[in-house]
């Protein structure tokens, strides 16, 4: 695919705004999944979202459009959470695209997380398409939203997008306005390899599996690979993309958001945030990382049982690579015996990691 034809986006917007069901009609648009497969929140493959009815961790997927100038192009789409303790993760996601869909509640108009949320997007230097959500409700407003973006937001009204996500009114639009406002990735396939490490998770049969962006040059199977800040060096078993679900290909080339397996057995082998670079002929400067995270919400927590402490701890662990905004040290308590301080963003996501 040319590169000139490539489109990678995230989905914001504030906690029930309907990124997910949007994330869905855009999918069903590009047929990427067949309509016998689909269900609702398709991204959302946490069993604790879908339960919850949010988004906790962000998701890519890959979609091809064809345009209406005739040509088909690339979208790699990223899905986001909403509620404000999982900021981080946005600003993850934000770190491996070029533009945003911001999406705006026609019934509620502008809240604190869609202004949180947009100014991370504007830190990172992102187009920008407002989209105004649920137009088909009576009680929505879309002429008040369109005053509160130019108002509050700074933004133009006359780029805003109309939508209902539930009844798919204007997507195809939407989907217009992604090839003509969004630009396509800068980098050159033939300079070195400089890729972003942006999430990981760990697989009990492959290992760790790292979600990467391309940012410079291309990543092969059979390649070997440096992480930057770790200095571990790996062999590429396999590259691909995600269709959501994992689609194996020969290679990810520049501008592309895709995944990479390399036999990582042991989960602090990564860093994300991290730069990935060939062993052979490495790039001379790492990618600017995320900045660390501070815990607000501090909880200790221990193994019903002292047997249990390992499992707990690894448990723990493989957490911590794919939330990196958790963090935990062990401690000991005189009535509770050893265990771990364990710091949170916020109470919800608490929750949701006791719950993981």
């Amino acid at each position: 695919m040319n590169q000139d034809r490539l489109r990678n986006f995230s989905i914001i917007a504030h906690i029930d705004h309907g990124k997910s069901t949007l994330a869905d009609k855009m999918i069903l648009a590009t047929s990427a999944i067949p309509k016998r497969e689909m269900k609702e929140q398709v991204l959302d493959n946490m069993e604790l979202e879908r339960e919850r009815g949010i988004t906790i961790k962000a998701q890519t997927v890959h979609l091809k459009y064809n345009a209406k100038d005739g040509q088909q192009y690339l979208f790699n789409m990223i899905d986001t959470p909403g509620h404000v303790d999982f900021t981080y993760e946005v600003s993850r996601s934000l770190a491996a695209c070029e533009g945003v869909l911001l999406v705006i509640d026609a019934t509620q108009g502008i809240q604190a997380q869609t202004i949180a949320n947009l100014n991370l997007a504007l830190q990172h230097d992102l187009a920008i398409i407002p989209v105004i959500n649920k137009i088909d409700l009576p009680s929505a407003n879309p002429e008040f939203i369109k005053e509160q973006l130019e108002d509050v937001l700074q933004i133009e009204s006359s780029d805003a997008v109309l939508v209902s996500a539930k009844e798919g009114i204007g997507i195809e639009e939407l989907m217009e306005a992604v090839v003509r406002q969004i630009p396509s990735p800068v980098g050159e396939s033939s300079k070195v390899l400089q890729a972003l490490l942006f999430d990981a998770w760990y697989d009990s049969y492959r290992g760790v599996i790292v979600l990467v962006r391309i940012q410079q040059g291309c990543l092969k199977e059979g390649e070997e690979i440096v992480m930057m800040a770790t200095g571990n060096r790996f062999v590429v078993e396999e590259v691909g993309t995600f269709n959501p679900t994992q689609v194996k290909s020969s290679q990810l080339n520049v501008g592309e958001v895709g995944y990479l397996v390399a036999n990582v057995k042991q989960l602090d082998q990564t860093k994300v945030g991290d730069t990935i670079t060939h062993a052979h002929k490495p790039c001379e400067n790492p990618l600017p990382g995320y900045k660390e995270v501070k815990p607000m919400v501090f909880s200790g927590m221990y193994p019903i049982s002292g047997d249990d402490l390992e499992d707990l701890r690894d448990a723990l662990k493989k957490l911590t690579l794919n939330d990196a905004s958790f963090s935990y040290e062990a401690e000991t308590s005189t009535a509770l015996g050893f265990g771990f301080r364990c710091g949170f963003l916020g109470l919800l996501h608490m929750e949701i990691v006791r719950e993981r």
